[in-house]
């Protein structure tokens, strides 16, 4: 096509005549040249369930009122949906917390065990997505986390706690080590879009010392230390994978979509301050997806069966575990809702973030599908039914948001994530128990 398209009315003259053209091709609007927006995706995990009498929604499709506990999303309530009635089966049984953690975004049911040889029979959801599309980012995902995996054995239930510290997992046996410092996340991010010559290579040599004397020491330790050993090894050999991609020929087409400043770096963060911790590693998750530095994000607001202190929230005196356990006692279920209320305050603070960072005519949160929610209900019974769970954002247009969608009692959450990997693009036929995507959730 022509780059200076001619008009409908051009005529030819010649010899005192006018002759009218056909139309031809020529006489299009010149193509406009569209920014193609990458499609991202996070899943929020918030441990210890939710009041349901806060939580539950009135309404369906798109009549319907946000209830007390998810007020702080009406200025979104347009890039939102409620999703009832789903649950994850496989879940089932078990114990109170631990099955229910590690297998959310696997649909899957771990392994029970008191050691080090922990399984969680699946990959999940974002690591299915990662392994097809990781390769077009400096990271294929990010593990973000604000407290580090406990270890040690719940002799209640017969279950190691690292069980209750992850829910990013690469393989059956292979849960991703998460990162815990915002400021090194920063650092991450700004070097994938600064690149310096010879960088690559000197980088690959430090790594390879670092791995020869990790594996040296390892030898050394026992069970529980060779575990954590090994989640070390698992997020150097990701930063080795990157930086060999990097450093191939024909590799290194990927450019930042913004650039960083390196004074935007974040301070030290105050172990005791966890409301901030959780707002800095919301921020490093808003820039990896401006920067396009990854697509894929997990972040976990605690591990499960943790009592975080909330007595910065007015009204709150005791840890949200206990608070969980509520046994009805009525001042406990109102700390209970407020501590839950607070978490979907953040979920809001992060779409507000992506919603002010401009791509075209659209923004980033347009661009993007983000999963929140835990893996059981009511904390006081370990409820597995009907998972508090919200979808925000369009993901790239493909999301009918602005919707409260009830199932059938006991629909698969399996479903919805094969709605979210077609959407990604990355699509699948099956997801552990799946039956087909979940109706209403894709244009």
């Amino acid at each position: 096509m022509s780059k200076f398209p001619i008009s409908r009315r051009t005529l030819l003259r010649g010899a005192g005549a006018a002759i009218g053209l056909p139309w031809l091709e020529a006489m299009a609007p010149a193509a406009t040249v569209k920014q193609v927006n990458p499609v991202r995706m996070a899943a929020m995990y918030v441990p210890n369930g939710m009041l349901p009498s806060g939580w539950d929604v009135q309404g369906e499709g798109k009549n319907f009122e946000l209830s007390p506990t998810l007020t702080p999303l009406q200025d979104f309530k347009d890039q939102l949906l409620v999703l009832t009635n789903l649950w994850n089966q496989a879940s089932v049984g078990g114990d109170g917390h631990y099955v229910k953690i590690s297998g959310w975004l696997t649909s899957t049911t771990i392994t029970k065990t008191l050691g080090v040889d922990i399984s969680a029979n699946g990959t999940s959801m974002d690591q299915v997505a990662a392994q097809k599309a990781g390769h077009q980012t400096p990271f294929p995902s990010l593990e973000l986390a604000v407290a580090p995996v406990t270890t040690g054995v719940d002799r209640n239930v017969g279950y190691t706690r690292v069980y209750g510290s992850h829910i990013a997992w690469s393989g059956p046996t292979s849960p991703l080590a998460k990162e815990l410092d915002p400021a090194h996340v920063f650092e991450r991010l700004f070097r994938a879009g600064q690149p310096q010559a010879g960088k690559a290579k000197q980088d690959k040599l430090l790594l390879d010392r670092v791995l020869e004397d990790a594996r040296a020491l390892r030898q050394e330790l026992g069970a529980v230390d060779k575990h954590r050993m090994d989640e070390y090894l698992s997020v150097v050999r990701s930063l080795e994978e990157r930086i060999e991609r990097a450093s191939r020929p024909g590799q290194s087409k990927w450019k930042p979509r913004v650039k960083l400043d390196a004074a935007a770096k974040p301070a030290e963060v105050d172990p005791k301050n966890y409301a901030d911790h959780v707002r800095l590693m919301l921020d490093m998750m808003a820039l990896a997806f401006q920067t396009d530095s990854t697509r894929i994000v997990t972040f976990m607001f605690n591990n499960e069966v943790s009592n975080q202190n909330f007595s910065f929230i007015d009204g709150v005196k005791i840890g949200h575990h206990d608070a969980s356990h509520h046994q009805k006692d009525a001042e406990k279920q109102k700390q209970y809702q407020l501590v839950n209320r607070w978490h979907v305050e953040q979920f809001g603070y992060l779409m507000k973030k992506l919603a002010a960072m401009k791509e075209g005519d659209s923004t980033v949160l347009d661009h993007s599908m983000i999963l929140f929610g835990g893996g059981i209900k009511d904390g006081d019974r370990h409820d597995p039914h009907n998972l508090p769970l919200l979808l925000g954002g369009r993901g790239g247009g493909r999301i009918a948001s602005g919707q409260h969608l009830v199932y059938p009692k006991d629909s698969p959450l399996s479903n919805l994530f094969v709605s979210m990997l077609d959407a990604f693009g990355t699509p699948v036929e099956r997801f552990a128990d799946s039956t087909g995507p979940l109706a209403g959730v894709l244009v």
